[in-house]
């Protein structure tokens, strides 16, 4: 069966939005840290990260216009990276948003925008998720939590691993003008994004 492929479209309102109920509604929801606060207004760093593209991304200049949502471990099978792993708030929900972001590819490039994920996962691991889910985007690997030690992204632990939590970046030109965080519920967030860019980026400009 072809899947659908998301059309570039005017703004997708709230009603938009919300008019199909998520499915992770079910699940725990994270609350508010405040882990991200101070990130806008900041620089990405000059961290260079491997994609699943084979080359190495140095995240700063990755793009003009970046959307970097950040998840924590994404596998698209039924296998679940830690037991209790539904009941951590938050932690389920990668492979749907990441194909959330995918179905939604072409909306984003029409407005000039780049979309990355990056996960504390190999990239091998990586690689195999995406050629699952025909994710065509880059996926970056940051297996040692750099990013995190850099600015300060927030993670939590599963089992016997050190994960980042659910947290989306916007960037023009390397500095962050935009954080999604807490991100909840994932299916539905990648719309969320795509109408903060088509309200914040002129079309074709």
């Amino acid at each position: 069966m072809q899947r659908r492929q998301h059309q570039p479209c005017a703004v997708e309102g709230a009603a938009q939005l919300n008019a199909t109920p998520s499915e992770f509604l079910q699940y725990p929801a994270p609350q508010d840290d405040g882990a991200a606060r101070g990130l806008e207004g900041r620089s990405l760093p000059h961290l260079r990260l491997t994609s699943t593209k084979g080359e190495t991304v140095d995240l700063a200049a990755a793009a003009p216009r970046l959307v970097l949502y950040v998840y924590p471990s994404a596998t698209g099978t039924a296998d679940l990276p830690a037991p209790g792993w539904k009941d951590i708030p938050g932690a389920f929900g990668c492979t749907a948003e990441s194909c959330a972001f995918r179905d939604r590819q072409a909306s984003f490039e029409a407005l000039g925008v780049t979309v990355m994920g990056l996960s504390a996962q190999t990239t091998a691991a990586q690689q195999a998720f995406a050629s699952r889910k025909e994710i065509t985007f880059p996926l970056l690997s940051d297996s040692d939590l750099t990013l995190s030690a850099e600015l300060g992204l927030p993670t939590f632990s599963a089992g016997d691993l050190r994960l980042y939590k659910r947290l989306t970046l916007a960037a023009e030109s390397g500095w962050i003008v935009k954080v999604f965080y807490p991100v909840f519920p994932p299916d539905t967030h990648p719309a969320e994004v795509l109408a903060w860019a088509q309200h914040h980026f002129k079309l074709g400009q």
